[in-house]
């Protein structure tokens, strides 16, 4: 049963699975990695057409460096084109039957085209499983009540948490992105004690909880777990809500594309994402060559690939997110690699201002630090001659008139900025409600070129 906690429940979901030693785990990855290649090479006619371009076969990898090394990544233009290629679920799909297939979901398409997805049954039940793990790793048990304020549509996300919710035995209170006060009041009267949304949407509910005179720290809410976009490992943004809400911030970093296998998930010892990667093995790798591992610690591109899942299976797919991995040992006992700062963002939304490299969740970062600053703020970015230029607009809370005036709240913006992007970021104040809301994901960048 493992070590109990002050609740009486159990320490661990799976206590073998979390706590084995790295090096054996390595051997089950490696053997599972192994039958994956052989599957997708022999059953899905998507794999074998990329491997023989490559001259690559699957009795080629020997050891985990072979699979960095040896096999080609996965993009999502890839499955896109194949998809086109091959209605309605893509070349690889799988032989399955229709009593076999349990979900048909997909991406939510807010970059492109949306991907559709059909899992089987057996794949389904399994992610309940992980997802249970999972949440469990972030102190969900069966007598909290999670309300989960994801969409339930295409997206992958909120079905998830209902999954592993329901499969732990906790108490589910579906509701989505509704209204905010509608929100906010049923959370209230049901008590709930978990919240799942995006970073996002929790910061815009501590803003109507304010207006409503709510005080969400004294509430019942003593865990959110967010996901859906960077920001729920950023120290600042973590230390805001859970200075709103009074709760443990336990960000769950991961792609629609690898669901509905969700393994990252940061533990109540909240020092870094845990990646089980005997679910879905993750690699780090240098950003401008797939097959070229990074050491530990080191900053580059996530790559992921299912180990269990049959039904239209990722084999190192490249989802365009940065990160870098440590193997130091964690508190809470679990063996697991981590991501110490989640996911720091997608590499196509750096930009480059006056040959500064400049990340969106490095200024979210810097944004949530000001005491001043509301939930909203944009990052526009203008063309001007030949170079990118930005500016920041930042929503300012309603402080008592002896608070900073608006033009201190902007050099104390700047200074900071300059401090630590390297450049000069020109800032505007505006009054709070003067940006739109966020309901779900935030859009950050306004990209003016």
């Amino acid at each position: 049963m493992g070590v109990t906690t002050e609740r009486g429940y159990k320490k661990y979901w799976n206590e073998e699975r979390e706590t084995m030693e790295p090096k054996e785990r390595e051997k089950v990855i490696l053997k599972k990695i192994q039958q994956q290649l052989h599957y997708v090479y022999d059953a899905l006619p998507f794999y074998k057409k990329l491997y023989d371009k490559h001259n690559f076969h699957p009795n080629d990898v020997k050891t985990l460096q072979d699979f960095t090394e040896k096999v080609p990544i996965v993009t999502k233009k890839m499955l896109v084109e194949d998809q086109q290629e091959n209605p309605l679920f893509g070349s690889y799909a799988g032989d399955f039957t229709q009593d076999e297939i349990a979900r048909i979901q997909g991406s939510s398409g807010t970059s492109g085209t949306p991907t559709f997805y059909q899992v089987s049954k057996e794949d389904w039940k399994r992610a309940a499983e992980i997802h249970a793990m999972a949440q469990w790793a972030a102190g969900v048990r069966p007598d909290d009540i999670v309300q989960i304020g994801f969409p339930f549509s295409l997206f992958f996300g909120g079905w998830g948490v209902i999954q592993g919710a329901e499969r732990l035995g906790a108490t589910v209170f579906p509701l989505g992105p509704m209204e905010s006060e509608k929100q906010l009041e049923l959370m209230q009267k049901i008590k709930s004690t978990v919240f799942s949304a995006t970073p996002s949407y929790c910061l815009h509910l501590a803003n109507k909880a304010e207006d409503l005179k709510m005080n969400l720290s004294e509430g019942s809410v003593n865990r959110l777990i967010v996901g859906g976009e960077a920001g729920g490992s950023l120290a600042s943004t973590k230390q805001v809500l859970n200075n709103e809400w009074g709760a443990s911030v336990h960000d769950v970093a991961s792609t629609s594309e690898m669901y509905p296998f969700q393994t990252n998930v940061e533990c109540e010892a909240q020092a870094g994402v845990h990646v089980c990667t005997d679910e879905v093995y993750t690699e780090i790798v240098n950003k401008d060559d797939s097959n070229e591992g990074v050491e530990m610690g080191e900053r580059g591109a996530i790559v992921y690939t299912h180990l269990w899942r049959k039904s239209q299976p990722m084999i190192r797919f490249w989802p365009g997110d940065e990160s870098y991995m440590s193997e130091e040992r964690c508190s809470c006992g679990r063996t697991y690699p981590k991501l110490p700062e989640g996911v720091l963002g997608r590499l196509d939304d750096m930009l480059v201002i006056r040959g500064a490299n400049v990340y969106p969740s490095a200024i979210e970062n810097i944004v949530r630090s000001f005491h001043w600053s509301g939930p909203e703020y944009q990052i526009i970015v203008e063309k001007r001659g030949a170079l990118d230029e930005m500016k920041l607009v930042i929503e300012k809370q309603k402080l008592p008139k002896n608070e900073l005036t608006v033009e201190q709240m902007r050099n104390e913006a700047e200074y900071l900025f300059k401090k630590q992007l390297g450049i000069r970021v020109p800032v505007e104040i505006k009054k709070q409600g003067e940006l739109p809301e966020t309901i779900f994901k935030a859009k950050r960048v306004v990209d003016k070129r």
